[in-house]
């Protein structure tokens, strides 16, 4: 259903965001990072974790940092960004000084994507209503999108047109999709992993390695371990923590800490203090975690529209079929 004469006409506010070769990202984002993270060369040894924004990324990397520690949880913010760096925010440098074995996050297209047929990558795909509305949440209460007054209309109009951090979900979930059989490509939905913990856990082990499927097969106890410190209800309750103690590090602390990559440092260093003291919990990373949340916020019209656009982009790809029960 293409929108109303009143959808067209009406002024829909904009999360803040600047574009780089065509490519939005959030402002607080350092283009130098940016630029160096698409530069980067990957290592034969390097494990990407790619997704679209909020469609678990957060959840895949603490669960494969769990396989790799011994089902040991992140302990601070700082350990998560530097054992599973967000590549466009740190940049090349983050991938470079990460501690090894581990995962470098990024959400980019494929084609933009650094690429090695030696490395490998697992790309989180999520159904699109459910991703509209987190990444509604993450913008508005993020401090890097200066998006606080949007409403979910605003967004909901952004989203559809692909006018929002990381580009359009459309183009980025079809661009790995193509690529679901490749040999270095795992492709796993949000919806299985929440369903069939883990099966689902142990098909990204067995991916990462043979020896971690094995691993986790012989010790149930280890296994229990990866997927309840990497679950919703523990990282609602540590890892927000942690990153909010993060952003509230001193200003001379970020600065004079060489193990920082640059890229998380001009981040860290553009907080605004105004912000960080008239908001307790500056940002998150985790919210609800469940299925099917689109049913508060979108009305019928939105809905349909997002049933149109969907049968547009991905018709033919198979794709339409992930998500039949849950939109």
């Amino acid at each position: 259903m293409p929108p109303s004469s009143e959808e067209k006409n009406q002024n829909y506010k904009k999360p803040t965001y600047k574009e780089i070769d065509g490519f939005r990202i959030p402002v607080a984002f350092s283009e130098e990072a940016y630029r160096s993270a698409l530069a980067y060369q990957p290592r034969p040894d390097d494990l990407f974790i790619v997704t679209y924004p909020k469609c678990g990324t957060t959840w895949v990397q603490n669960l494969v940092a769990c396989i790799f520690r011994e089902g040991k949880p992140f302990s601070s913010g700082l350990e998560l960004f530097m054992q599973a760096p967000f590549l466009e925010l740190t940049g090349a440098e983050g991938a470079e000084k990460m501690k090894r074995p581990g995962s470098i996050k990024v959400h980019l297209p494929f084609e933009r994507t650094p690429y090695s047929p030696e490395a490998k990558y697992i790309f989180v795909a999520r159904n699109p209503k459910d991703c509209c509305v987190s990444y509604y949440h993450h913008t508005q209460n993020g401090i890097g999108y200066l998006f606080a007054d949007g409403t979910f209309d605003d967004f909901f109009e952004n989203f559809l047109k692909g006018e929002v951090g990381f580009g359009d979900y459309f183009e980025t979930t079809l661009s790995w999709w193509k690529h679901r059989n490749d040999p270095n490509v795992l492709f796993v939905t949000y919806e299985e992993l929440k369903k069939d913990t883990i099966n689902t856990t142990l098909k990204i082990a067995g991916f990462i390695g043979s020896e971690y499927k094995r691993k986790l097969e012989k010790d149930p106890e280890l296994l229990q371990n990866v997927i309840r410190h990497s679950s919703f209800g523990f990282m609602n309750e540590y890892l927000d923590k942690h990153l909010n103690e993060m952003l509230t590090l001193p200003k001379e602390q970020i600065r004079n800490n060489p193990d920082i990559p640059s890229g998380l440092k001009a981040v860290l260093l553009w907080i605004p203090d105004d912000i960080l003291k008239r908001n307790k919990k500056p940002t998150s990373l985790i919210r609800k975690g469940i299925i099917g949340d689109w049913r508060n916020y979108f009305s019928p019209t939105q809905s349909t529209r997002m049933d149109q656009k969907l049968k547009e982009k991905f018709a033919g790809t198979g794709l339409l079929d992930l998500w039949k029960d849950e939109i």
